[in-house]
């Protein structure tokens, strides 16, 4: 690939990008659309008429949105998204502030090193291939091999020192949302599975007589978990029916209709919100005991009278067997991911197998469509192309053409496959017996992590270079020369992939092209209301922060191999900041919090991204017959090394486990201000199954979301003609 064939995927993307985030400054305007461009605002703040604008401005692409993510703080980001989104934005932010010293030193010391680093005539710039930009274009032997030797001491002692920064700075704000919140029932309460079974008594009887027994003076409490019934499906089902013939717009009632007709007169299911509570009432738990305890599943929810008393409880081998009284601490209230509470303890490690042995099936059959990409690319895979297809024969030999082919098409095939995978690892950390929502997305995420830097990087590097030329088994045993080999060569296809996967990705990821087209569908087709609660989706992590840190990985990679990387990622990495900032403060709605308990994987998916460049490089190095130079590294590698070691030791307990001290420390105050009663009455009540309960709160529940939101002022282009959307007025509800 030449500099042309780059230029050419340069402009292709950028030309996608300016036309989806003008489309997307336009459609954020229309009223209509409020509940897609607009929706944590919608179900979490008041709305407000901000004045009319007229209709020529309505249509006509703006920037103010920008001007706003730009200038939001990090206490609004923290108030609105929590810990979570903060430390989701400080990957970002970190990626910006290692890549700008990386492109500093690359672009202005290494980059002429690696363009003349033979004795060659060069052509034009726009002729020249891409790899004379790269440091295989240096000869062996060269004495400015140093140059990147010392370019890769600076860049990997700044990741670490940014590193370090960020990791503590995340470790306070963790401390201060275990401390600053308000009494978190989860702090009082511990989960129980594995309970023994015994013909005499219930599991609720078993759990009472266990902790009275061993824990008189801290328990307090429990609560079962229920398995599902046919009424609990059946109430799910009504539930969903009810919200649905809800969101029917009044205005296409015609009681002249007959009942067959849908909007006729006295329809059934239009009486269902005036029977709920006369169902209700008609309803009583004692009726429902005798068939929920035959419905108990060994597990439970079990309260402690202190924060402290609840800590020791979960981390504490409870009996002589390890499969029985297993004790662990709870998730939040919001955050309990139900339907897998019921399944048997001793089932977990079996599932947990199975899903790891599917999830790497699953990453080798990738493997095809990945060499047919990497055939794209690659000169004499067109030509047997054209052989066997003889009419592409004539296309593909017009210049604009084969430049589409080999630098634009392959990254974008290769990104169509990769939509796939989140779906497929959230579906199998949900089935390996994740107890909640935050655990299984963070499982995705590890699993999507691996996925992508396995088959966008390696099998690429491998299928492009290795293969070609050696055997499957020497190309193991020789693994840093062959990747130092192969990585140098691969370069523009990973620079083609950051123009189409991530700037184009980043456009499509603001315009929410899936939301729109379904409230569009909704709207003009069912002619149904929508309510934004309806519409609410929480931030993806398990897709966003796998793909930052699959760029990260690269741009450390390619910093020294390929430099002129660098630029693109940065475009790509500005957009992001951007982008997320936007999505995180009008779209995605908070329903839990882990208290960015997702760091730890970026930490560790950084120094391994750091290790593998430094590997690399000593197999350069060797390769440019350069000891001097390969010395030099060995020691890098060592001190990147304890640089991890002293973090994993530092930071990352604080992430696992909760500090005793400060939970004393907030059992005296609680017990100095006399809230210890207040506190035992609201944990009791906080985890609810009973389907009936959670029917009737989800339906008169009017609270917000959260307390803390950032109101913004002055949202001309934000929030114009809400005045129109009188359903979105008064039903501006919390999403439990």
């Amino acid at each position: 690939m030449d500099v042309s064939d780059l230029l050419t995927s340069a402009g292709i993307n950028i030309a996608i990008c300016v036309v989806l985030l003008s489309l997307y400054s336009i459609l954020r305007k229309q009223p209509g659309n409020a509940c897609v461009y607009f929706t944590r605002r919608l179900v979490s703040e008041p709305v407000r008429g901000t004045g009319d604008i007229s209709c020529f401005e309505r249509f006509v692409p703006s920037t103010g949105w920008i001007a706003k993510a730009w200038q939001a703080t990090d206490e609004e980001i923290l108030a609105v998204g929590g810990v979570d989104a903060v430390a989701f934005m400080r990957i970002v932010v970190f990626s910006i502030r290692v890549f700008i010293i990386a492109a500093v030193i690359c672009l202005f010391i290494v980059l002429p090193v690696n363009y003349y680093g033979q004795d060659m005539q060069h052509k034009e710039i726009h002729s020249e291939s891409l790899e004379v930009f790269t440091i295989g274009n240096v000869k062996e032997d060269s004495k400015w091999l140093w140059v990147h030797c010392l370019a890769l001491y600076l860049i990997s002692c700044s990741a670490c020192v940014l590193l370090y920064s960020e990791y503590k700075s995340i470790t306070k704000m963790r401390l201060a949302h275990i401390t600053g919140s308000p009494p978190n029932p989860s702090h009082f309460t511990v989960l129980v599975r594995g309970v023994p079974w015994s013909p005499e008594n219930s599991y609720s009887n078993s759990v009472e007589q266990f902790f009275s027994t061993y824990y008189p003076e801290s328990y307090l409490s429990h609560q079962m978990v229920y398995g599902s019934c046919t009424v609990d499906k059946l109430m799910k089902d009504a539930e969903r029916m009810y919200r649905m013939l809800k969101s029917i717009d009044p205005r296409f009632l015609d009681r002249s209709l007959p009942y067959c007709i849908p909007g006729g007169a006295a329809h059934p299911f239009m009486v269902l919100n005036l029977r709920a509570d006369s169902v209700s009432s008609t309803t009583s738990m004692d009726r429902l005991q005798s068939s929920q305890r035959r419905k108990e599943c060994p597990a439970a929810f079990v309260f402690f009278r202190t924060r402290y008393a609840a800590l020791v409880a979960a981390q504490v081998l409870q009996s002589s067997n390890p499969m029985l009284w297993v004790t662990e601490l709870a998730p939040e209230p919001h955050d309990v991911y139900w339907s897998n509470l019921s399944i048997p303890y001793k089932q977990v490690w079996l599932r947990k197998i199975t899903t790891l042995i599917a999830s790497v099936v699953f990453m080798f059959l990738f493997l095809l469509p990945v060499t047919f990409v990497q055939g794209l690319t690659q000169l004499e895979h067109l030509d047997q192309l054209s052989r066997r297809v003889p009419f592409l024969k004539g296309i593909l030999k017009q210049e604009f053409i084969h430049r589409v082919v080999t630098g634009y098409l392959p990254s974008v095939i290769l990104m169509l496959f990769l939509y796939a995978v989140p779906p497929t690892m959230m579906l199998f950390s949900a089935m390996e017996g994740n107890i909640s929502r935050s655990q299984r997305k963070r499982s995705a995420c590890i699993k999507v992590l691996y996925f992508t830097i396995w088959n966008v990087f390696f099998v690429n590097v491998l299928s492009g270079s290795i293969i070609r030329q050696l055997t499957v088994f020497s190309s193991f045993k020789d693994a840093p020369t062959q990747l130092a080999r192969a990585v140098p060569t691969q370069a523009t296809f990973f620079t083609t992939y950051v123009l189409s996967s991530g700037w184009a990705s980043l456009s499509c990821e603001i315009m929410q092209p899936f939301p729109l087209i379904c409230n569009f569908f909704r709207k003009f087709i069912l002619r149904n209301k929508v309510e934004p609660s309806s519409c609410a989706l929480t931030f993806p992590h398990h897709t966003e922060i796998p793909r930052l840190l699959l760029f990260v990985h690269i741009g450390f990679t390619c910093s020294i191999m390929a430099p002129l990387i660098l630029p693109f990622l940065l475009v790509f990495f500005f957009l992001a900041f951007l982008v997320y900032r936007n999505q995180i403060l009008n779209v995605y709605v908070r329903k839990y919090e882990s208290g960015g308990e997702f760091w730890p994987i970026v930490h560790n998916s950084a120094i391994f991204s750091l290790l593998l460049t430094q590997v690399i490089a000593l197999g350069v190095f060797g390769i440019k017959r350069s000891p001097v130079a390969s010395g030099f590294i060995i020691p890098l590698i060592l001190l990147t090394l304890l640089f991890n070691e002293y973090c994993r030791q530092r930071f990352s307990p604080v992430f696992k486990r909760r500090p005793a001290q400060i939970l004393i420390e907030m059992d005296q105050e609680d017990e100095q201000l006399g809230r210890k009663e207040e506190i035992h009455n609201q944990i009791r009540s906080a985890y609810f199954q009973n389907p009936i309960i959670s029917h009737q709160v989800s339906i008169n529940s009017n609270l917000p979301l959260s307390r803390n939101t950032s109101h913004h002022q002055g949202d001309e282009d934000n929030l114009h003609g809400l005045k129109s959307l009188k359903p979105f007025r008064n039903s501006t509800r919390s999403i439990r």
